[in-house]
């Protein structure tokens, strides 16, 4: 197995990349000090599973899921949530990744929560999770994370979603937390700007990578799934990927390089599906997802 090293071809970006991943994997050890998840089964101290969210865990997209509730909400309109959505799909399947298109991601990403506070925040996300998520958890993948915890593994989401929603996802689902989109805060109040850059593609990757430094965790042991070919950095740093109902792109270069292939939107029972080498593989890890706890005050 050859891990990932690489990363964006702008200087720039991949800068921006690894700030995200360093914050989002501080702000999971954060959590975990803060508020751990007491393990099922005695805990395995080298390994971890790392989730995907949006159509790897959940049907469609956690963000998108989120501003419908804030359009209900009036935090604005629908014709905005059109163009937020437009905006999306571009970003996740347009191609190559630029400086503009990531700033103009960031910037619709921010323009969720800036001025608003933390907890207003979360309480919203609460009551969002159970209005429009709840019931879009594929069983399927549910399983196989059930899997890793019942084996005394623990499990993290990773995600470009702000990480606070994600904790609640992650919460929500009995999982470990979640590595995601670190925004600062001041005062309690979101400021507008991001800790690096949306926790995605790349980014993702050095997340990963910067919590099992923190945590000493054998990445060879680890595992890790997504349904999307832009999370290949993130499946070729753990020693199992597993592609999960993925694109065509992420199929074939699972084909390629042999890894598991996982497809629940056939309508198969996940306890039809035998993943022996998922498990053998590993996975646990050590700290908590990136945000509830993590509390950026500006000087």
């Amino acid at each position: 197995m050859s891990l990932w090293r690489g990363g964006h071809d702008d200087p720039e970006l991949e800068r921006l990349a690894a700030v995200a991943g360093a914050a989002s994997a501080e702000a999971a050890v954060a959590i975990e000090a803060a508020d751990p998840v007491p393990p099922q089964a005695p805990v395995d101290l080298t390994a971890a599973a790392f989730f995907d969210v949006d159509n790897t865990i959940m049907m469609g997209a956690s963000i998108f899921h989120f501003a419908r509730g804030l359009a209900a909400r009036k935090f604005f309109t629908n014709s905005d949530l059109l163009k937020f959505t437009l905006q999306q799909v571009l970003f996740r399947v347009g191609g190559k990744e630029t400086a503009d298109g990531i700033k103009s991601s960031r910037e619709q990403a921010l323009s969720f929560v800036a001025g608003h506070t933390v907890d207003e925040l979360i309480d919203l996300g609460e009551e969002i999770f159970d209005e429009l998520m709840a019931d879009k958890i594929w069983p399927g993948t549910r399983a196989l994370a059930q899997m890793h915890l019942d084996a005394g593994q623990r499990v993290w989401l990773v995600t470009a979603t702000p990480v606070e929603l994600a904790t609640i996802i992650a919460r929500r689902l009995g999982l470990t937390g979640a590595l995601g989109t670190v925004a600062e805060s001041a005062e309690g109040v979101f400021t507008g700007k991001l800790v690096g850059e949306m926790l995605h593609g790349p980014a993702k990757a050095h997340a990963v990578r910067s919590l099992a430094a923190r945590e000493g965790l054998d990445l060879r042991r680890c595992t890790a799934y997504s349904d999307s070919s832009n999370d290949v950095p993130m499946l070729s740093v753990v020693g199992t990927a597993v592609a999960v109902n993925p694109d065509g792109t992420l199929r074939e270069v699972a084909r390629k390089r042999g890894w598991e292939i996982r497809d629940f939107r056939t309508g198969r029972k996940a306890a039809k599906i035998g993943v022996p080498s998922v498990l053998g593989a590993g996975a646990l890890a050590g700290a908590v997802a990136a945000g509830l706890a993590y509390r950026k005050r500006l000087v």
